[in-house]
């Protein structure tokens, strides 16, 4: 046993010192700003702010948030109220699910009213509450809800919007902005319209939080993003870029580093442009300068070194162009992508005569007319540049490749900055002869292998390198054997409205969906790793805007329509070599109450791994995702965990060449 314990000894000290997150875990990024309702629970107080929920403990200033990744069943919060009786809250949501949850975050689920049909307007006014009861003001009457036993009592059918309720001297009153005030006495048959008479006329409520309560949590800090609605994503040298979308008013950059986040500094822009600072498409860094950033929105292109903005870049003072003289402000630039020379490529959507521009490294524009680009010929407007032009990368062998993500003309691109040759994908037909009537092209994404693969609202298609520049190019409709003794396949994602597209480490491909939420397919293409969905996992919304990946840890965000969040995957980018001072695993120690993936990260893409006893026994196998590999901490053959002892990670790369050795240390 002392052999045993100087071993960990021995492991713990060797051990790089990290915080590491497991896999598999979802984190939730939520906004905290906007306080609309606050209830009091002795020296705690439970705060709603930006549709988000957390309490606060005024005597040591704790701070517990509450979301659907520990405690909550939903999202969007509309309304909270304390029962003391029962000593739980009510939380509704603005879907009309019903939370019940108690101080100590235990959280009960009454999703009856939210799956139930109902003849009116189910919207939750009001919460109303009288010994154990909660009375939900509803828009075709009010809800009773049992608090103590979690249950609907009564649901009074008024047939009308009532904004409030509430009880006084043995009546139930409903006050409707239409009808006016009604009365019932309690103790009558309320579930009759006919007990219910008309009393006065509708009074206003004010609703104001009590400004005692709002000084106390005025300056409460949570630690977490300003703003909670993310359209855009991008993550860039080991920071997280967020921004709140082309089609919002006012432009918002967020940005997240080691778990803190700033604010870009955009207050000064109206004043010195004298122009709005609306809806942003795009953000990119420049490759030879991190500090300096590009954003785009509707009414030309910004720029900012180290967080303040610099210049603003429109038809005044470079190519970009207006939309038409009637609109000073309609300037579309909707794509932005640097090349590895440091060199700005810029889409100009629904300009008079360009599409693509340049911005070099001395400063330098230039305008690439391309003919194909100019095909906007839509409400009186004749050969402008296609109205939606963005999503822009570029591949590995330095050509930009991009979307038409409109109506009018969806398509695919592919721009050769060195030939100035633009390749057009305007039609998808694939591998079978099949024709597809496209409506949208939202993204575009290469693979490993070089393949540009296209999101549509009919499924995900890619082009192999052999079919670029073809004049009749054949799309790749990936199939997947059903291996069910049949030899019928069925296509990928066939029919899906995929959003987003991304590549992680491993090869592996991320399929945001409006509608169906998030699938992971194998680098192969042919096993799908996971599906997840609101109801099935952590995902707080299966209406995904964007993705983004950091492969140095493996967190995969994802831009929903209820806020952002992320799953811990397993896979990261690859290490060329592999040495002791990058191979670490973690946990480490692996102790009695740990029940997920052991990690092992530094590793080169596609490792061969063998984790052996102290006496070479071998217990697990398998190679590596980019630069990871997880293991359950299972014996390879028994299938049950493996006893206490130091066990040996041995690392070998692709190739069969020596790599490193790390240890793992498993107490049970």
């Amino acid at each position: 046993m002392r052999k045993l314990i100087v071993l960990f000894a021995a492991v713990l000290l060797s051990a790089t010192t990290l915080c590491a997150t497991t896999i598999g875990s979802w984190k939730a990024y939520l906004a905290y700003t906007d306080i609309t309702e606050i209830e009091r629970v002795g020296h705690e107080l439970f705060v709603l702010a930006s549709k988000n929920l957390y309490l606060y403990n005024t005597q040591d200033q704790s701070i517990r948030t509450f979301s659907k990744m520990d405690a909550l069943s939903d999202c969007s919060i509309a309304h909270i109220a304390w029962n003391p009786k029962a000593k739980r809250l009510i939380v509704i949501y603005e879907n009309k699910n019903i939370d019940l949850l108690e101080i100590n975050g235990n959280c009960t689920n009454m999703p009856e009213y939210y799956m139930k049909s109902v003849t009116g307007d189910k919207t939750i006014n009001d919460i109303y509450i009288y010994d154990q009861f909660a009375y939900l003001s509803t828009g075709f009457g009010i809800l009773k809800i049992n608090t103590s036993r979690a249950e609907i009592s009564d649901t009074y059918q008024l047939g009308f919007n009532v904004n409030y309720s509430y009880v006084e001297n043995g009546k139930i009153y409903a006050a409707s902005p239409t009808h006016g005030l009604y009365a019932a006495n309690l103790n009558a048959n309320l579930l009759d319209k006919s007990s219910w008479t008309y009393v006065g006329n509708f009074t206003p409520k004010t609703k104001t939080i009590d400004p005692e309560l709002l000084e106390m949590v005025k300056n409460v800090n949570t630690d977490g993003p300003k703003y909670g609605y993310f359209g855009v994503l991008a993550s860039i040298n080991n920071t997280l870029y967020t921004a709140n979308g082309f089609n919002q008013q006012d432009g918002i950059v967020q940005m997240m580093k080691d778990d803190k986040w700033t604010l870009l500094e955009v207050g000064n822009i109206s004043q010195t442009t004298g122009l709005t600072f609306p809806g942003i498409a795009c953000i990119d860094v420049d490759p030879l300068d991190e500090n300096r950033l590009f954003v785009s929105s509707r009414n030309g292109l910004y720029e900012f070194k180290n967080g303040q903005f610099t210049t603003h870049y429109n038809h005044k003072n470079s190519p970009i162009e207006i939309f038409d003289k009637i609109h000073e402000e309609y300037e579309l630039v909707t794509g932005l992508k640097f090349d590895n020379e440091g060199n700005l490529w810029i889409l100009n959507s629904q300009a008079p005569t360009q599409a693509i521009i340049k911005l070099d490294r001395q400063g330098n524009w230039s305008s690439h007319y391309q003919a194909d680009l100019m095909k906007l010929n839509d409400a009186g407007f004749l050969n402008k540049s296609l109205a939606m032009l963005e999503k822009m990368i570029l591949d590995s062998k330095n050509r930009l490749w991009f979307v038409n993500d409109h109506w009018n003309l969806p398509s695919l691109y592919c721009y050769n900055p060195t030939t100035d040759k633009l390749d057009s994908y305007t039609k998808i037909i694939n591998q079978d002869g099949t024709s597809y009537a496209i409506e949208e092209v939202h993204c575009v994404a290469e693979d490993k292998e070089g393949n540009i693969w296209a999101g549509t609202n009919l499924g995900a298609f890619y082009l192999d390198p052999t079919q670029f520049g073809s004049s009749e190019p054949v799309f790749t409709q990936v199939k997947v054997p059903r291996n069910d003794g049949t030899n019928y396949a069925d296509y990928l994602l066939n029919g899906l409205d995929i959003s987003s597209i991304k590549i992680d480490a491993a090869g592996r491909k991320w399929f945001g969906t409006y509608g169906n939420g998030v699938y992971l397919i194998s680098a192969d293409n042919m096993t799908q790793i996971h599906h997840f969905t609101a109801n099935n996992s952590k995902l707080f919304s299966d209406y995904i805007e964007d993705i983004a990946i950091n492969e140095k840890t493996g967190e995969v965000f994802f831009s929903t329509s209820e806020g952002l969040c992320s799953y811990m995957s397993d896979a990261t980018t690859a290490f060329d070599t592999m040495d002791k001072d990058h191979v670490y695993a973690y946990p480490n120690p692996v102790r009695p109450d740990f029940t997920g993936l052991i990690t092992i990260v530094g590793l080169s893409n596609n490792a061969d791994i063998k984790i052996v006893t102290a006496n070479g026994a071998l217990v697990a196998e398998g190679r590596s995702n980019g630069g990871t590999f997880t293991w359950d901490g299972r014996d390879q053959t028994s299938g049950q965990r493996v006893s206490s002892g130091v066990y040996m990670v041995m690392a070998a790369t692709a190739e069969g060449k020596k790599g490193t050795v790390c240890k793992i240390a498993i107490i049970n």
